[in-house]
């Protein structure tokens, strides 16, 4: 039996000059992921005051909102807001002022499902939070006048805020790897960028490497960025 040996000739050199397409599709992944954990940590604050709430059936949307979310791929659910709830009359606008890639349909569809389903797990990281806080703190602030929503506003929330700082960190790195789903529907983020290196250059293999080398560059640096949040959050405790 005759075996043909390939050889598989990889050169880099190709890529210097995709070098500024590899960072704006870097850009883009940041800009994306940072209003994602944005709008998700408000989504998620909504969520967990409704969980908090004296009305049952606010408590329910807010349990039913967390379980489904975290109970489904965030790929599904990217593609039912893209694909699915158009075809029943809900489609996202687009907005030409913010340019043809922030402002494109894809791009606001695709902040939008990803904040949701970053809120879903940023309510839970809230929840564990104000669990931490002692319940005293509560009284303390109802024995000063506070109503209960001022005292969560003033007295528990910035102290929850304080605690779960480090995971809303994580969830800011978690994301800026998840983002790369949105690839998968045409949004010019880094991942994406390498279906237009290999459309011009016919090489495969190089731009995943140089795509895995920002990656890692951009989840070491935010690492550290946590880890020095961290200290000066013990130092300050």
């Amino acid at each position: 039996m005759n075996l043909t040996m390939m050889s598989i000739a990889i050169d880099f050199s190709k890529m210097w000059k995709w070098i500024p397409t590899f960072i704006d599709g870097t850009i883009v992944t940041v800009v994306l992921s940072l209003l994602t954990v944005i709008l998700g940590c408000i989504i998620g604050l909504i969520a967990i005051m409704m969980k908090r709430s004296q009305w049952k059936v606010i408590n329910f949307i807010s349990y039913a909102y967390t379980q489904v979310v975290r109970g489904t791929p965030l790929l599904l659910q990217l593609y039912i807001w893209l694909y699915g709830l158009p075809m029943i009359g809900l489609t996202l606008p687009t907005l030409p002022f913010l340019g043809d890639i922030y402002g494109s349909r894809e791009f606001i569809t695709a902040v939008v499902a990803l904040a949701i389903n970053s809120g879903a797990y940023v309510c839970e990281l809230l929840r564990g939070g104000l669990e931490s806080i002692d319940h005293g703190q509560m009284e303390a602030g109802r024995s000063l006048g506070l109503s209960n929503l001022e005292t969560m506003r003033y007295i528990i929330i910035p102290q929850a805020i304080r605690v779960v700082l480090p995971g809303l960190c994580n969830e800011f790195i978690m994301m800026i790897k998840e983002s790369s789903i949105v690839s998968t529907v045409g949004v010019f983020d880094v991942m994406y960028t390498s279906n237009i290196v290999k459309a011009s250059t016919y090489s495969v293999f190089e731009p995943l490497i140089i795509i895995a080398i920002i990656y890692f560059i951009l989840t070491t640096l935010l690492t550290s960025l946590m880890s020095v949040i961290e200290r000066k959050l013990n130092v300050y405790a």
